[in-house]
């Protein structure tokens, strides 16, 4: 992992198209911006992990429903 540190008002640019700008700092709270092209998926890695848990609730119950069509 990369640590970098930066004050208000400035920014990191990942792969020359991504841009992340630190807003406002309050205590413990850092308030960043993104800007990134439409195509780039972004979530808070608490939402993206419910997805990913979903998406393979999802393919578990579809492959033992094709089973149990196969078998059927």
């Amino acid at each position: 992992m990369l640590a970098l540190s930066r004050k208000k008002n400035e920014a990191l640019i990942i792969n020359n198209n991504i841009e992340i700008t630190i807003l406002e700092i309050k205590g413990e709270q850092v308030k960043i911006g993104i800007s990134a092209p439409k195509e780039v998926p972004i979530y808070r890695k608490e939402v993206y992990i419910q997805i990913q848990e979903a998406n393979k609730e999802a393919m578990a119950a579809d492959s033992l429903e094709s089973l149990q069509n196969l078998f059927g």
